[in-house]
This record gives C-alpha cells, structure tokens and sequence, in this order.
C-alpha cells in the first residue's frame, strides 16, 4: 500500500497597493521636465520666426542675459523650496553696487575695501530678513516687502545726497578696479563670440545649489522646512537657522550680481532693480518650483532662466513690440502653476510606487 504526499499549497500572495509607473510618468514627475519642454519649444520657435537668432553670437547673448536674472534666481529657488520669498533681492542687487562705488568715491578708498563693505552689508539684511520672519511670525512676503521700499526709497535718496544725481559716480578710476573687474566682469573671446564671465559663474552656482539639494543634509532641512514645518521641527530640523541661511543666500547672490553690474558698466542708476524680484520668481515657478514650497530643484530655476533671457531676446531679434514680453511672462507662470500641480501629483505618486 503506498501513500502519496501533496505538496502543499503556496500561500497567498500578500495584497500591495504599489503602483506600477511607466519610465515616461517617472520622467514627468522631475520638477524640470515642464519647463525642459518649454524650453525646447521656444527655441525651435525663435530658432525658425527670427534668423539673427540662429547665430552663435546671439545664443551667447542670451545666455549672458539668463545668466544675470539666474544667477540670484538660483537663491530665490532655494528659498521657495524652503516655503518663503524674498521680494527685495531686485532692489538689493544695485543696493550692493551702490555701497561700494559711493563708499570708495567719498572717501577715496581702495574698491576692495568697498566690495567687502557691501558683502557685509548684504549679509546683513538677508540676516536681518530671515531673523525677522523667524522671530515674528510675519510673513518673508511682508518682511522682504518692506525691506524692498527701504533699499528703493535709500538707493535714490542716498545717491542724491551724496553726488547730487541719481546714479553713482564712475569707479573706473579708483584703485582696484581692474582686480574686482576681472572676477566679476570679465569676458573671453571663442572665435568671433564673445563669452561672459557670469556665464560661468551662472553654472559653478546651479551645480553648486543641485549638489547641495539632493547631496547633503542641508539639502534634506531645506525640502523638510519648506514641506512641512512642524515636522522638520519634530525630527530636529535646525528651521531658524535653515531659514535664516536661505534669505543670507539670496543676499549673497544679489551682492555678487551687483558686483558684475557694477565693474561692468563702471557707474549704476539708482532706481534700478525694482520688478526684478519678480523675474527671479517667475524663473523659479516656470522651472517646476512650488509655490507653497518643499518642492522644486536649481536645474529647473536654470531652465526657467534661460527661458527668460530667450523670449526677452528673442521678441528683440524677431522684430516684434518688447512690450509682449511682460504678456509672455504672465502667460508662461500661469502654465507653470498648472503644469508644477501636475508634476507634484506625478511625484507623490512616484514616491507611493517606490
């Protein structure tokens, strides 16, 4: 008599809610892919609707003119996914020029002895921002908007004051400037195109902010500030000093600009800046970040940039009225609100499946 064994049965399969995605919804829920594919687009219009625009010399220049609105974009970025904003940094940037070339003209003092003057001026109102909004628990909107029409209403009246104009003296003369000019304003020639220094300096910065993002710890306590306050609190996020740090780089970045301005042009208007807060914004949204933050990277800011320095050239070079250029912006951060909802979902549902 023999006996047959069977095998038991397998146990069930344990139920999941993960969700499968495809490699193309992997790539949609990247913060830049929107405006990657703007970018494109807009090119291949430009690139077809304006023929000076095909030439090697006017992609530089519109790398140049992304590279002077990116470059403080790239702090701006850092603070939105940090959850605040800074409206000043348009105004700050000549506010830094100003300081040094009217500290150095007064006094005859050499320009080095000024750029580090404004360094540490621009520290301290981007401290100054950041502590205020920490401590009082008003608003960065309101904070920053306030330090916007104190630097507006100084840079003007100040300059009057001192040189009876509305524009700084020329610097060009004053010891130093070919040193500082050639750290912050030089340019090099590659055949018949002629590359900016900012250029560069536009690129070590968004490396710079994409490695500390997703590469460090500081990264982590930016996107943890900005998603959700009171749980980067709970798990020891240092928020106060997180955020204080992001409103002293965007100063920083402004200071640097305002240097660049400054050493290029050798002589700086005092009313200028004021709307440049906005362009710095808008280049941050169009680039995939949120405006409610914890979400967005520097690539994508460095996109929405270069998209800003190809309409505002490219209208020029098709021929058309500049003014459909604030038409054009207004347009492209409405999409990009829509289109950052999207992608947002898209991540989450990424982060679930994983």
């Amino acid at each position: 008599m023999s006996t047959t064994l069977e095998r038991p049965a397998p146990a069930p399969s344990e139920p999941t809610n993960r969700v499968r995605l495809s490699l193309t919804q992997r790539l949609l829920s990247r913060p830049e892919i929107g405006a990657l594919v703007a970018a494109i687009i807009i090119f291949i219009f430009f690139f077809a609707a304006a023929p000076s625009f095909r030439s090697a010399e006017s992609f530089f220049t519109v790398l140049y003119q992304s590279s002077i609105i990116g470059i403080v974009a790239v702090g701006v970025g850092l603070l939105m996914i940090g959850g605040e904003f800074d409206l000043s940094a348009g105004v700050m940037v000549y506010t830094a020029g100003l300081v040094a070339s009217m500290f150095c003209w007064y006094f005859g003092v050499n320009l080095w002895v000024g750029a580090i003057l404004s360094l540490i001026f621009c520290l301290a109102l981007g401290f100054l921002n950041g502590y205020l909004v920490m401590k009082t628990g008003i608003p960065s909107f309101l904070i920053t908007l306030g330090t916007f029409f104190v630097l507006q209403g100084a840079n003007l009246g100040v300059t009057k004051l001192v040189t009876g104009t509305v524009s700084s003296p020329d610097i060009s003369q004053i010891a130093g400037f070919d040193s500082l000019r050639a750290i912050f304003s030089s340019s090099f020639k590659i055949g018949s195109v002629t590359v900016w220094g900012s250029v560069i300096w536009w690129i070590a910065f968004v490396a710079l902010a994409a490695w500390t993002l997703h590469r460090t710890r500081t990264g982590n306590w930016i996107f943890a500030v900005g998603g959700n306050l009171d749980s980067a609190r709970a798990v020891g996020v240092p928020v106060v000093r997180t955020k204080i740090g992001l409103f002293m780089t965007v100063a920083f970045l402004a200071w640097f600009v305002g240097m660049h301005q400054l050493f290029r042009f050798n002589t700086l208007q005092a009313g200028s800046g004021v709307g440049n807060e906005f362009l710095y914004i808008i280049a941050a949204v169009v680039g995939g970040t949120l405006l409610t933050g914890g979400f967005g990277n520097a690539i994508g800011v460095a996109i929405g940039a270069f998209i800003f320095g190809m309409t505002s050239l490219g209208i020029i070079y098709a021929g058309w009225d500049p003014n459909w250029f604030k038409a054009f912006l207004g347009v492209m951060l409405l999409l990009a609100v829509l289109v950052n909802l999207y992608v947002k979902r898209m991540a989450t549902s990424v982060r679930r499946a994983s």
